[in-house]
């Protein structure tokens, strides 16, 4: 997906991955590469990334708010208490992407984020810990400069699978990494690179 050079729309230069498609440039706009601290929002964001997998997303995008209304908009107290009812509900549910190893997978991250609360008191304690709790701001040209993956993710997809974790491969978390502004990957001429340095601040601990 990241990948090419920068488009101009609209007087505002961006990174071309977002295009021309409104879904996409209001995520790029408003959400991507700003930094998340909420655990309830951070696990949204890990269970969407690993929807992605085999998919565009785009297609993810698209289906968010199904995914929110079918996931109890990712309270994961709720969903670490699924089961067999709630799966089969979920399999029958055409504004998600009815594949039983994701749906599953999104069940038992959900357990695995209520045992890391208990280990490391929040869910983002645990996962700002791979950039040293600050935001990492990365200075890439264009976009075949950015990496699918890093030291960093891929220790992290270790840690969580360690944690009983699915669908966290390393390419999963950086794009997880990407998406919450652990790091920024805006490229420098796209006019949110220099916001979203303004808005990163050391996480408080």
């Amino acid at each position: 997906m990241l990948s090419g050079q920068l488009v101009t729309l609209d007087t505002q230069e961006r990174c071309a991955w977002c295009g021309n498609d409104p879904h996409y440039i209001s995520y790029h706009d408003n959400e991507w590469g700003v930094p998340v601290y909420d655990d309830q929002k951070l696990f949204e964001m890990l269970v969407l990334e690993g929807a992605q997998a085999g998919l565009s997303w785009l297609t993810i995008l698209r289906k968010r708010e199904n995914y929110r209304r079918a996931f109890d908009n990712f309270d994961f107290e709720k969903i670490a208490s699924y089961g067999e009812k709630e799966i089969q509900r979920l399999l029958l549910d055409a504004g998600i992407v009815r594949n039983r190893l994701k749906i599953e997978s999104a069940i038992r991250n959900a357990r695995g984020v209520l045992q890391i609360i208990d280990d490391h008191g929040s869910f983002s304690n645990f996962v700002w810990r791979y950039v040293g709790n600050y935001p990492r701001q990365n200075g890439f040209q264009v976009m075949n400069e950015v990496p699918s993956r890093t030291e960093e993710s891929d220790w992290m997809s270790r840690d969580l699978k360690k944690q009983g974790f699915n669908f966290v491969g390393s390419t999963i978390c950086y794009a997880f990494m990407q998406a919450v502004g652990m790091v920024n990957d805006h490229t420098v001429s796209c006019f949110r690179h220099l916001e979203i340095m303004k808005l990163s601040q050391p996480v408080n601990q």
